[in-house]
């Protein structure tokens, strides 16, 4: 919602940001758009996952529906014929994610919770980079992120143990790598590591942690997380004053292990997709937080009693609970 602050020299017309407002249709409805990222850019595994399907194939618009929102039909990104056919899989994975910032930045303006379905979590830049050029001008917005995820992916190609670009993209959203990919995904300028909140944070490679160290990231822990604490309400408060709009995101392996036990990455002490869930709901009662992305969802044969797509489901459905709480 805009909104007007009278100066002595006239009137100053700030940056549109994420309101209750904004979310909620003529009937009191929240709307949301699901979109797919099936694009992964890995070297390590094959370039496209079946995860957003998966997602999908559940049900959750169905569940949304229920839960009292109006859901727009999912938007799968792809690339075109001749971008399918550009060199490398990274160049092609920020070209993906080029295309998932014009698909986040169109939702966003037309009023709707953007619901990322994510392959992994270099498609962060994508929705990072959508919700920076939302705003009323074409003046790039200040995005804060809440980074939810048992790794800080806070690495760079001089401090990788792995080499995987899914170690990469917080360090290349802060513009401490990768240039290129960072302005073909869309994002431009780079977020200020004050900008950045880490929750639940909990294994990094070494020369990863030295660069955090060195940050001016804030940080939630897993016990912040399970008792929704102050420090918890004090970061979002905090993301609030500084940013025009917020963006949640959550990668998979955050949660206890036993609700992602197909997941490659799992660490312990994580905690619970209904904890979680409680907490993302906190966090979408602050205004300015505006869309929500979940990475990384074991899917198929990785999941096959289907836990880890309900407790996905569980953690979208809190940031709508979250959304029906906003006071304005």
């Amino acid at each position: 919602m805009r909104t007007l602050t009278i100066l002595a020299v006239g009137l100053l017309l700030l940056p549109t940001t994420a309101t209750t407002q904004d979310l909620v249709d003529s009937s009191g409805k929240i709307r949301v758009a699901l979109v797919k990222m099936p694009y992964t850019g890995s070297r390590n595994v094959a370039e496209l996952s079946p995860t957003p399907d998966y997602l999908t194939s559940g049900g959750i618009g169905d569940l949304l529906t229920e839960q009292g929102a109006v859901v727009r039909h999912a938007q799968t990104i792809a690339l075109t014929a001749e971008e399918e056919e550009d060199y490398g899989e990274w160049h092609r994975m920020a070209l993906a994610n080029g295309h998932l910032a014009e698909a986040v930045t169109k939702n966003t303006k037309g009023g709707y919770l953007s619901v990322g379905l994510l392959a992994n979590c270099s498609s962060l830049l994508g929705m990072l980079g959508g919700l920076q050029n939302s705003g009323p001008t074409r003046r790039p917005l200040r995005v804060g992120l809440v980074w939810i995820d048992a790794h800080g992916d806070f690495n760079t190609p001089e401090t990788t143990l792995s080499g995987m670009l899914g170690g990469m993209p917080v360090a290349i959203s802060a513009g401490m790598a990768l240039t290129n990919f960072r302005l073909k995904s869309g994002l431009d300028p780079a977020l200020p590591t004050r900008y950045i909140v880490m929750a639940a944070v909990r294994d990094t490679d070494p020369l990863e942690q030295d660069l955090i160290d060195r940050s001016e990231i804030e940080m939630i822990s897993v016990d912040d997380i399970r008792t929704r604490s102050e420090n918890l309400h004090a970061q979002m408060r905090r993301l609030s004053e500084l940013t025009d709009i917020i963006y949640v995101h959550i990668d998979m392996d955050v949660l206890d292990p036993a609700e992602v036990a197909g997941h490659g990455l799992t660490v312990a002490d994580g905690p619970t997709s209904f904890e979680l869930a409680a907490a993302i709901s906190d966090m979408f009662t602050y205004n300015k937080v505006a869309a929500i992305g979940v990475a990384s969802t074991p899917s198929g044969t990785r999941d096959p009693d289907g836990v880890s797509r309900q407790a996905a489901y569980r953690l979208i459905e809190g940031a709508i609970v979250g959304i029906q709480r906003r006071k304005n």
